[in-house]
């Protein structure tokens, strides 16, 4: 049968950590100490039950603290199994929500952030359309096309105010949102973005530079995204029409419109 010893009871955690049964574990140093100075007899059965009483209870403390250690491992594997599932959520939301060559807004989330702003305030949209797209992609590939277009992107960043939201609503064609813009305003960001493109070095094998046609328009809350960008767009195709790398505001919404490139 096994005795209980002086000796003392393994306690869990390590560099100070703090016992989490150091009140029981000082309770079981106790009765131990009791139990070694018992003078009684051997075969009491006081003094026997008191030692297997003490012996159980060592047991029980030991496996109570492997199971609270198993338990703090499985609760640390999953904290970084949710964080990983969280990560893994926001880069899912991110891919459906944005342009994977330009990273801006996808044609559904700026339609969907539109709509949604266009319930609380006031809003300039402005539409452009990278000029004589298809003659640099038809002359140079479309690796190239796909420089001009980020480089696009990145003079719409440089340019736009903070609270500005870019989409990427067609190949070529780009959506600025401009929330507590009214039309002048939006319209001298509009002129700020084209002169931006004018004069970026695009790099383009025949050394041509690339331009832009910009169409604006503005319209009080209550809006919607297809009335503000069909103005816009309308607007856009009287610029092209107009000789290209220009800013045109929308007046009123055209019935018929060429297309033009």
């Amino acid at each position: 049968m096994e005795t209980a010893t002086a000796g003392p009871v393994p306690v869990a955690g390590t560099g100070g950590a703090p016992d989490l049964f150091d009140a029981e574990h000082q309770m079981l140093l106790g009765a131990r100490a009791a139990h070694s100075a018992c003078v009684a007899s051997a075969q009491d059965p006081c003094a026997q039950a008191l030692g297997d009483l003490i012996l159980a209870y060592e047991r029980l403390l030991r496996e109570t603290r492997r199971l609270v250690r198993r338990s703090d491992r499985a609760e640390l594997e999953m904290n970084q199994m949710n964080t990983r599932l969280q990560d893994l959520a926001a880069e899912l939301e991110h891919r459906a929500n944005h342009d994977p060559l330009t990273g801006v807004l996808n044609r559904a989330a700026i339609i969907d952030l539109v709509n949604r702003q266009f319930a609380r305030e006031d809003l300039a949209l402005i539409v452009l359309d990278i000029d004589h797209f298809k003659r640099i992609n038809d002359s140079f590939g479309h690796p190239m096309g796909d420089k001009v277009i980020t480089g696009v992107v990145a003079c719409l960043q440089a340019v736009v105010p903070p609270a500005a939201q870019i989409g990427r609503v067609g190949g070529e064609e780009f959506t600025v949102v401009l929330p507590g813009h009214g039309g002048g305003a939006c319209e001298r960001v509009a002129q700020q973005l084209r002169h931006a493109i004018e004069t970026y070095a695009f790099d383009l094998p025949d050394g041509s530079g690339v331009t832009a046609s910009f169409g604006v328009s503005w319209a009080r809350a209550g809006g919607n995204f297809d009335s503000a960008y069909g103005l816009a767009d309308e607007a856009l195709y009287v610029a092209k029409r107009a000789g290209r790398n220009q800013v045109c505001m929308a007046s009123a919404p055209l019935q018929s419109r060429e297309h033009v490139v």
